[in-house]
């Protein structure tokens, strides 16, 4: 205490808490007698109550030995002591173990002081810290398991929807969880599928109708038009029989696999096309395919075709020559289908195709053993079945193309020092080339791909033209692995990167390495620089969103994802929305679909369908959710309303990037023709899938849908002068506006 030698005893039963003079202490020895009548003098600077005390002692020094001794404080302290022991001191008194007044909101001592004064319960506040700092991991984890819960098959996610549901009670301990994964056969729910994804009612072998559409899975826009038209049958005209049920299926085909692929037989394999005429072709494929299928390395070729042409006595080998043929077949479709009906042309794209298949893929072909150019001679068949509708046979050949790249080792990343590191790059985009296109064939015909995404590690492709890998920085860039995972996951979202590249180097053991790691990123940063927009780096976030579908299609539509819980299907479609716009919020203003340059238009369109298509197969189940709740029950999910709403937006959308007026120019000059049937095709389904909806009940509102559908029913008849498929569609089009319902719904909306 101030003035005082020694410290306050703590209380004991001699001196009560409650007793008025606490605070005050006897001496540890007896005091000697003082002579009566004799003050020692108070020194100067010492405080007035020890001179209280000290006449105090003189004045009764007989009771000095029993009593005890009163300690003046100062004024203010003595204020303090008068109101006894308080019931709870503020932090600071308690830390320096005085006493404390116990004035709201600030004590006498704090307030002397100028500090600030707390009441607070110091343990109450560390649990209230403990608390928010669990609250924020708990929360941490939950994003975690949202983000990581398309990446599990069915049944670990089922596990992991087993622990959290509401079966389990909180106050369990962790030794009561489930400890084992289910069972397959051991597992249903009977309200989790979305729709018939994990069983069939086909009879594909029935005739040769159904087995040239083959298997239709619930990602195609084909299976929720059948489904559309059954549920419109069966509200408006009945029931419907087994016979009208399967027509229902083949009826919803819009593709032409039901006619035949014609070879010629007669066709001279040696046979050339002019030079005029060649370049045209080659400067068309090049200029409008190939900046999105890349499968075939610019440079290398051009050099090899200059060489062909120039000199006659230059004999190729036959796949090279199919490789050239195929690359005429696909051009001149699209000369064929962009020209004027008047229009002749010396050869046709069946010539071409014919001369190509009988060079690379005769009898005996598919049992030699592939190369590179067999790789690449696949790939372009498919692209080329593509074009002309056979999507069936078109998804069959890229299942041979990608098992063909498998078997070349391109799946994997390559360390082979044999191997120049151009040629290594043109390698990883052949692979890239023929996944995105078997993606795409997967969505077309909703089948699921044929490798998984463990099965490779295949770098992203460079975002620098075939030309520039000769610069120094680029080509240090493709040496350097770490180098190009530190530039690319300045381009693209981690995720992407993550399941391009499963052998990422940890960065735990660049840690290891730290100068190793500071010269990866500068090569990396050196190559940043060089960066321009350009046909390749719209091919990386072409591949990038593909990555992204497939996953889609693994998640949500693979048959293991009818035994996933609705809420299950909710984190999924959540988190590949998430990644989807975080793709959209990394793309660069130059190939932006809604601010970019006009020089980059092809690239933007061809990145703004394949973005849409994706947003709508994400969404889709929230919507086919809907309809078929829409039949019995008026209430929804709040999450499952919200989400049908933006596949709806996300339809409109994508027919707002067409043109008010077809034209057919602008189609095959910009567009992404080879697959356009299929984009009108699957917004136009979600368009009408909302008519459907609204007219049951008015759950999902959405505007100018019939001036939408409109639009997608004029660019179909257009594109029907030269596209068998496209023709079909339009056919399915109107068969679903002659449905009393939703003839109705747009004659609403017309007269709106």
């Amino acid at each position: 205490m101030s003035g005082y030698p020694y410290p306050p005893y703590p209380p004991s039963s001699e001196f009560p808490e409650n007793d008025p003079t606490y605070g005050w202490i006897a001496p540890p020895f007896p005091q000697p007698t003082f002579p009566p009548q004799v003050l020692p003098e108070v020194a100067s600077g010492q405080p007035e109550g020890f001179a209280q005390a000290a006449a105090i002692a003189a004045a009764q020094p007989e009771q000095l030995l029993n009593n005890k001794v009163a300690i003046p404080r100062s004024a203010n302290s003595a204020a303090v002591s008068n109101r006894g022991r308080v019931s709870r001191a503020c932090e600071n008194c308690r830390e320096q173990k005085v006493k404390c007044s116990g004035q709201r909101p600030t004590c006498q001592r704090c307030q002397d002081a100028e500090i600030q004064c707390s009441y607070g319960d110091r343990k109450r506040e560390k649990l209230a810290r403990r608390l928010s700092d669990l609250t924020a991991r708990v929360d941490t984890l939950e994003t975690l398991l949202q983000n990581i819960y398309p990446n599990l098959d069915s049944l670990s996610a089922q596990y992991v929807e087993r622990i959290f549901s509401d079966q389990y009670d909180k106050d369990q301990p962790p030794s009561h969880l489930p400890s084992e994964i289910p069972s397959p056969l051991l597992t249903t729910d009977a309200g989790s599928s979305i729709g018939a994804i994990d069983l069939t009612k086909e009879d594909f072998n029935h005739d040769e109708k159904i087995q040239a559409m083959g298997f239709v899975g619930e990602h195609s826009e084909i299976a929720w038009i059948y489904r559309l038209k059954k549920l419109l049958h069966h509200l408006h005209q009945g029931r419907l029989d087994r016979d009208l049920a399967r027509d229902y299926v083949t009826a919803a085909n819009y593709f032409v696999d039901d006619s035949d692929v014609i070879i010629l037989s007669n066709v001279d394999l040696s046979r050339r096309p002019l030079p005029t005429v060649a370049d045209r072709l080659v400067e068309s494929f090049f200029q409008v395919v190939h900046p999105c299928f890349p499968i075939v390395n610019k440079a290398i070729f051009m050099d090899q075709y200059k060489s062909f042409y120039s000199s006659p006595s230059v004999r190729p080998g036959t796949r090279w020559l199919a490789v050239l043929n195929l690359i005429f077949a696909i051009a001149m479709k699209l000369v064929h289908n962009s020209s004027k009906d008047d229009e002749t042309t010396t050869d046709d794209h069946n010539v071409y195709f014919s001369r190509a298949w009988r060079l690379s893929m005769g009898d005996t072909s598919l049992l030699g053993h592939p190369n590179l150019q067999q790789v690449q001679v696949e790939g372009l068949i498919t692209f080329y079945l593509m074009t002309v509708g056979q999507a069936n046979r078109a998804w069959r050949l890229s299942g041979i193309s990608i098992q063909s790249a498998i078997t070349m080792g391109l799946n994997l990343r390559n360390e082979s020092s044999a191997i120049l590191f151009s040629w290594r790059e043109n390698r990883y985009r052949i692979w890239w080339s023929i996944y995105v296109l078997h993606v795409l064939l997967c969505v077309m015909t909703g089948r699921l791909p044929s490798s998984t995404d463990d099965s490779c590690t295949t770098p992203l492709p460079v975002p620098f033209s075939e030309d520039e890998f000769s610069r120094g920085e680029i080509e240090q860039l493709i040496e350097d692995h770490d180098a190009r995972t530190s530039f690319m996951r300045n381009l693209v979202s981690q995720f992407s990167a993550q399941s391009a590249e499963s052998a990422l180097v940890p960065d735990s053991a660049r840690h290891q390495n730290p100068s190793h790691g500071q010269q990866s990123d500068q090569v990396a940063s050196a190559a940043l620089q060089f960066l321009t927009p350009n046909a390749s780096l719209h091919f990386l976030y072409f591949v990038e969103l593909g990555l992204i579908m497939r996953r889609t299609i693994d998640a949500l539509y693979a048959p293991g994802a009818g035994r996933k819980s609705w809420h299950s299907m909710e984190m999924i479609i959540s988190a590949l929305n998430s990644r989807t716009d975080s793709w959209l919020d990394k793309l660069p203003a130059e190939l932006h679909f809604t601010r970019g340059a006009l020089a980059c238009e092809r690239e933007r369109l061809s990145l703004a369908f394949a973005f849409y298509s994706t947003k709508i197969l994400i969404t889709q189940p929230c919507l086919s959710r809907t309809l078929l709740q829409a039949t019995w029950d008026d209430k929804t999910e709040e999450f499952t309303t919200t989400t049908a709403a933006m596949c709806i937006d996300m339809a409109s959308y994508m027919l707002q990037l067409l043109p008010d007026v077809p034209d057919l120019t602008w189609a095959y000059r910009l567009s992404p023709w080879w697959c356009s049937v299929h984009y009108i095709m699957q917004a136009t389904t979600v368009l009408f899938t909302s008519l459907v909806i609204k007219e049951r009940v008015n759950t999902v509102h959405h505007y100018r849908t019939f001036e939408s559908i409109s639009k997608a029913s004029n660019w179909l008849s257009s594109l029907a002068e030269k596209d068998p498929s496209a023709h079909r569609a339009l056919v399915a089009v109107q068969d679903l506006t002659s449905f009393r319902g939703i003839e109705a719904a747009l004659e609403a909306q017309r007269e709106n």
